[in-house]
């Protein structure tokens, strides 16, 4: 897999590209999130039709606080990538990759419901795990250990 690509074709957006134990990360804007995902399972390079993870990290205190995760993975070539985008505390809001896999829906509820991360353009972003009146976002470190 040749991510110099991405580089030739996102420049600026794409901010680091590392590898440990043939594992490639690639941290990117967040303003770049939807077409890059695009781009990775369309181009036949990449062909990362899989995404089987999506999370968010709570990097209290470090700023900026929130990154989101993208685990993707080629059931063609049968490689995977990595895509980290990371998020101010004061506006954790990402564009939704639902329109790109469609399994993207409960992961991002997901993410949703435990960081409070909001997912721009997502078909129905609610709680999914929590109940609705629940208070806060459970997996942030600034979460009180036993509730409000």
């Amino acid at each position: 897999m040749n991510v110099k690509i991405l580089t030739d074709i996102f420049g600026d957006q794409i901010r680091d590209i590392t590898s440990f134990r043939d594992e490639i990360t690639v941290t990117v804007d967040k303003g770049a999130v939807l077409s890059l995902c695009r781009f990775l399972k369309d181009s036949e390079d990449f062909a990362l039709n899989f995404l089987s993870d999506l999370c968010g990290v709570d990097r209290f205190p470090t700023s900026p606080r929130f990154r989101v995760v993208y685990h993707l993975y080629s059931t063609i070539h049968h490689h995977r990538l990595r895509v980290k985008i990371d998020l101010e505390a004061a506006d954790p809001v990402i564009e939704s990759v639902v329109s790109v896999w469609q399994t993207a829906d409960w992961h991002e509820r997901e993410c949703y419901d435990m960081f409070g991360i909001r997912f721009r353009n997502h078909p129905d972003l609610q709680r999914i795990l929590m109940p609705d009146d629940c208070k806060g976002y459970p997996l942030r470190k600034d979460f009180p250990l036993e509730g409000y």
